[in-house]
């Protein structure tokens, strides 16, 4: 589902994108939980991993590649009390907003261009 959901993205979005991973695990790792902050795994469903497309140098490029992590608990978890929405949709969402990190957008740019459509 996640690769249907980025494969289903325009093409000129995902030939920006450039090159980017998508894992799905069960959870986040606890490193990563603890490095958010977050006390509860069940609370993230995904997480983008790299640097931002707007910080990114061709002099002194990365060497990994951007990740995006889909969390397969914590998504089933949510889509139980989401009867508005489908796991597709959901899994969909979470793909669009980690790519929008990738990309170098903020929680709060992404909430207000949602707002405007």
């Amino acid at each position: 589902m996640a690769e249907a959901a980025y494969a289903g993205l325009p093409e000129n979005f995902r030939r920006a994108a450039g090159r980017i991973e998508i894992h799905v695990r069960d959870f986040a790792e606890a490193d990563v939980l603890a490095d958010l902050g977050i006390h509860d795994r069940w609370e993230l469903t995904g997480l983008y991993q790299g640097i931002p497309l707007i910080h990114d140098s061709i002099t002194f490029p990365s060497p990994d590649s951007p990740r995006i992590f889909l969390y397969r608990q914590p998504l089933l978890a949510e889509i139980k009390t989401r009867p508005d929405v489908t796991l597709e949709e959901l899994i969909e969402h979470v793909v669009i907003h980690e790519l929008g990190h990738h990309f170098g957008w903020s929680d709060e740019e992404m909430h207000q261009l949602l707002e405007e459509d």
